[in-house]
């Protein structure tokens, strides 16, 4: 399972940068093809992929934070939403509301979730690559192959069936 993981990170930056552009020559095709294949391709790299071997999005991502994510996570952790938002909540350069540390707060060292069971929505459909979001997303695929192994591999099937 760590084999696709090794691949990706012996990538350098230009390989990366080549996928991107890759990932653009899909911006042109169908977008219902695309999803549907990506659909599939999620499906086949993660059969071959644990992301507990990773975890790299929690390590270098903070999440984004929705209202609902922050009262079910306070609730979980037993404590009022105001607090939550003072202790583990800031707002990004983008203007967007994000858990204020990197790696996360909640990430244990054996790559497990503190909070798995009520972790924020952003974390629950990471990396946007499946349930027909993949052409939604190019944008954020073009960033997460610096990130998430899953991202660079499932880009690697879609624009080449060889891979």
């Amino acid at each position: 399972m760590k084999d696709l993981i090794e691949e990706w990170k012996s990538k350098k930056d230009g390989a990366k940068i080549n996928t991107k552009k890759k990932i653009l020559s899909l911006a042109n095709q169908k977008a219902k093809e695309i999803n549907n294949k990506a659909n599939q391709v999620h499906d086949e790299v993660f059969n071959q992929l644990d992301c507990l071997d990773c975890a790299n999005c929690c390590k270098s991502i903070p999440p984004l934070l929705n209202d609902t994510d922050a009262k079910r996570i306070a609730k979980f952790l037993g404590i009022k939403l105001s607090r939550f938002k003072e202790e583990y909540i800031t707002i990004d350069d983008d203007g967007d509301t994000v858990l204020n540390t990197v790696p996360c707060i909640f990430l244990e060292g054996d790559n497990k979730c503190k909070i798995y069971e009520v972790r924020p929505k952003a974390c629950r459909e990471y990396p946007h690559t499946d349930n027909n979001q993949f052409m939604r997303n190019i944008k954020l695929h073009m960033e997460n192959i610096s990130y998430c192994p899953a991202v660079y591999h499932i880009i690697q099937k879609l624009t080449d069936p060889s891979c």
